[in-house]
């Protein structure tokens, strides 16, 4: 059992499976991405976006290895890829002490070989002598010329200032230390080293996280450009129909919704846009098309599942006893009598027929019933008595010409008990300093900030970082909320996290799964504001939209920071539009002289 490796100008995987001893990441998945293609790569959290990626990177598994291991899990099937493919992972490699300039620098070690190749194929086609010769010296001409213009060689110079100026960091210097810059300065550096390097083929795991309007932009520009296979997981809906050539649905839980779908998947759709795949769904359009055939395969999945539940009550109705009764609705007359024995016979046998047929239906639906519907994130589901917002009035939070010294200064805030407010700025703005502030995170420099008292703010941090890694969510979410409050609402009830990882290691839970069960650990004992900073990070995007439409019914305040243009379009409530530290049309402050 192995995964074996060989390369082309594709992606391509082809029966690849990798599983845990209690659990299977994916099974038997196969999907090509041609150059010149971008396919979005989308499911739930946890389903094996990232690890999918890695695998496909060759930063885990082997080539023609026994078997692959993936920490204890095991990895077969067959993969192809360009021979330099490049990975934009979540958790970057950098060391502290790294300087900007180096990891640049080496970035183009790649594209400098192929330089020098280029030069030396030059040079020994001037110096070979007969035909075979020449024959060959041309061939590896050609072959080294066709690498550099794939990688651009003779513009990578200007191509790293283009990008550091278009992702937003080239004023940060390039003698600056990782450790000395920001975690979204790091995710936008990483994201320049990987393209400066113009590999034939591109791996990203969500690269739009930490960019601005701007930079995400910028981004969809270039990979609209990019001539080789794109393949890439993300949680930016806006960015996924902006870029996107197609999608693959990871999701397990959709082959519930394709089957109940069955041969009506393309209903109401002019083309081929559903290819049911063993490991996971190819669809052939844009993420706004997605949504709209998911809705109706969710209808349909619905529909089937109430039908089939009808269904097998009346079948277990009938085999208990039900059908065996015959209603005749009088008694025999003298007539009939002579019938009885003749009749009586038949009717016997009509009605264990009946039985029969019933238990033989009844068996297969049983076997072959569609699962219930995922219930989407509802926080109306909230037992009463969890705070007492009911009886609030008046505001809960206020601030007045507050200050944090270089990174906010504000007039006024007020927040009611049903504010809904999102907070939008470029990177740096100040958005996250402020749910610092109202979280009482951050203590302010200047002004006051008036707090109701026995309020209780949470905030739901863009990076979650759990201190005991080795803990479960069962174990972690008893320990925040106690044992009574954490049996009165079940982890399970909440639908964050699958109960087949509610007693795993925290630490091996993706980003996605941990930062599900920090939203857990929130609305479990729902506070009287509720501050999500870039709430979508990280979530899966069927997981995004219903938060976003939950959020709506939240029984108390709500405060957002963001930069998710999805998510921005839509918005219904109010908005503080944030640049350097202040709100976007407010006096400049007066200099004192």
């Amino acid at each position: 059992m192995a995964v074996h490796v060989s390369h082309s100008l594709h992606l391509r995987a082809d029966g690849l499976s990798a599983a845990y001893p209690d659990r299977r990441i994916f099974t038997d998945l196969s999907f090509t991405v041609a150059p010149g293609q971008r396919v979005g790569l989308i499911g739930e959290n946890g389903v094996g976006k990232s690890t999918l990626l890695r695998l496909l990177a060759g930063t885990i598994g082997g080539a023609d290895a026994a078997s692959a291991p993936l920490g204890d899990a095991i990895v077969e099937g067959r993969l192809t890829r360009p021979a330099r493919t490049g990975l934009l992972a979540q958790e970057l490699p950098f060391h502290p002490q790294e300087r900007v300039g180096d990891i640049l620098e080496h970035a183009l070690a790649g594209v400098r070989a192929i330089e020098r190749e280029l030069d030396a194929a030059s040079a020994a086609l001037a110096l070979v002598d007969g035909d075979r010769e020449v024959e060959a010296a041309h061939a590896r001409y050609a072959e080294a010329l066709d690498a550099a213009e794939r990688a651009d060689v003779w513009s990578a110079q200007a191509r790293r200032d283009e990008l550091l100026e278009g992702l937003g960091v080239a004023g940060l210097g390039l003698d600056r230390r990782i450790g000395e810059i920001s975690g979204g300065q790091r995710s936008r550096f990483a994201l320049a080293a990987l393209l400066l390097r113009a590999p034939d083929a591109l791996l990203l795991d969500e690269p739009t996280n930490h960019l601005d309007d701007d930079a995400a932009a910028f981004l969809e520009a270039r990979l609209r450009a990019w001539r080789g296979p794109v393949l890439f997981a993300s949680h930016d809906r806006e960015f996924l129909d902006r870029v996107a050539t197609g999608l693959l649905d990871l999701d397990p839980a959709r082959a519930g919704a394709i089957a109940a779908a069955g041969s009506g998947a393309g209903e109401g759709s002019t083309r081929d846009e559903v290819l049911a795949a063993s490991g996971g769904t190819v669809f052939g359009g844009g993420f706004s098309e997605f949504l709209v055939l998911k809705a109706a395969e969710h209808e349909r999945w619905q529909r089937q599942y109430d039908d089939e539940q009808e269904e097998l009550k009346r079948l277990r109705e009938s085999v208990g006893g039900v059908a065996r009764r015959v209603a005749h609705g009088r008694a025999a007359t003298d007539n009939d009598k002579f019938l009885k024995h003749f009749k009586g016979g038949r009717v016997e046998q009509a009605v264990s027929r009946r039985v029969r047929n019933a238990e033989q239906r009844l068996a297969t639906l049983e076997r072959e019933q569609v699962g219930k519907p995922p219930a989407p994130l509802d926080f109306q589901g909230i037992p009463p008595g969890s705070h007492a917002l009911e009886e609030a009035s008046g505001l809960l939070l206020k601030l007045t010409d507050v200050a944090v010294d270089g990174r906010l200064a504000l007039d006024e805030l007020a927040v009611a008990p049903l504010t809904r407010l999102l907070v939008t700025g470029a990177n740096g703005a100040g958005k996250s300093t402020l749910l610092g502030v109202l979280a009482r995170a951050l203590t302010v420099d200047r002004g006051v900030v008036h707090r109701r008292r026995g309020l209780r703010v949470q905030l739901l941090e863009q990076d979650v970082r759990f201190a005991d890694p080795d803990a479960s969510p069962r174990r972690l979410y008893e320990r925040v909320l106690g044992e009574r409050r954490a049996e009165q609402v079940p982890l399970s009830s909440l639908g964050l996290i699958a109960p087949r990882d509610e007693t795993r290691p925290v630490g091996s839970l993706s980003v996605g799964q941990q930062r599900r069960l920090a939203l857990a650990l929130v609305i479990a004992r729902p506070p009287h504001v509720f501050l999500l900073d870039e709430p979508t990070n990280h979530l899966s995007l069927t997981l995004a939209t219903d938060l976003e439409e939950a959020l709506g019914t939240y029984p108390g305040a709500v405060v957002i920071a963001s930069h998710d243009r999805w998510l921005r379009r839509r918005w219904t409530g109010e908005r503080l539009e944030l640049h350097a530290g202040r709100r976007v049309g407010a006096p400049a402050p007066r200099v004192r002289v």
